[in-house]
């Protein structure tokens, strides 16, 4: 049996968040891994770098400890399945070092798939229905609640890696990436408060922007959005090894952070 490619896990009926988990993941269907270059060390290596690790469990008890129960939308794939938070065309800037919807080089700008390898069937098949449940999940919560909170769950490393566009940038304990249409004022602020225990809380360094449905994107000022990147070595010993104590810290501040913009 093959590993759903997303899940959507249900939370109190008129909740108007959807915590977003688009990148902790290792699973890379068997079709998938044929295509990939690296071996399996050196890919499992790459994963240890790539991916956003435990922050499905950081969501899931935040969501546990927020009073108002979120939504929770889980990718069950490895990013380098497919990116659905890359934009699939020219407006996407991480093309630029291939790694785009699909990516073509490591996070070291090592080959990971061959030049010539068409990403068609990968949007076709798991991209584009990656996008249309994601969309049907906001358009849910502005259904019921009137209104849609996506709070975007990631965390990236203390030290810059070759890929990174703007990895010179402070490295805070916790990144918020902010999107002058969808994040509001109130937000973030309440996004600062949260986060004020768990360190520095810094803003769109090294990573900014934040995930709003294409269907959606500067289009339903109903929706507001937040990214919090989270520094790994506040809960990781290290890349890919198992959670400290500082998940549960992490995992409090999110569901604080919930519970305020449920309210």
């Amino acid at each position: 049996m093959t590993t759903p490619s997303f899940v959507l896990l249900p939370g109190a009926p008129h909740s108007p968040v959807l915590l977003h988990v688009p990148h902790s993941a290792r699973e890379i269907p068997p079709a998938v891994r044929a295509g990939v270059v690296l071996d399996d060390t050196a890919l499992e290596r790459e994963l240890d770098h790539i991916t956003d690790a435990h922050t499905d469990r950081i969501a899931a008890r935040a969501a546990a400890a927020a009073g108002v129960a979120p939504w929770r939308f889980v990718n069950r794939l490895s990013r380098l399945v497919v990116d659905p938070e890359r934009f699939p065309d020219e407006r996407e800037e991480m093309t630029a070092v291939g790694m785009g919807a699909v990516y073509t080089r490591t996070t070291h700008r090592e080959e990971l798939r061959s030049a010539g390898s068409d990403p068609e069937p990968l949007l076709a098949r798991y991209y584009r229905p990656y996008a249309r449940a994601m969309s049907g999940a906001v358009a849910e919560r502005l259904a019921a609640a009137g209104r849609a909170v996506v709070v975007d769950v990631h965390s990236y490393p203390a030290r810059a890696l070759p890929y990174e566009l703007h990895g010179r940038g402070p490295r805070p304990a916790v990144c918020l990436g902010t999107d002058p249409f969808h994040t509001p004022p109130e937000l973030l602020a309440a996004a600062r408060e949260a986060f004020a225990d768990c360190g520095d809380v810094g803003l769109d360094s090294p990573f900014g922007g934040t995930y709003v449905p294409l269907d959606h994107y500067r289009r339903e000022p109903r929706v507001s959005a937040l990214m919090v990147e989270i520094r790994r070595d506040t809960y990781l010993a290290r890349p890919g090894g198992p959670p400290g104590p500082g998940l549960d810290r992490i995992a409090a501040a999110l569901g604080r952070l919930v519970a305020a913009v449920s309210a």
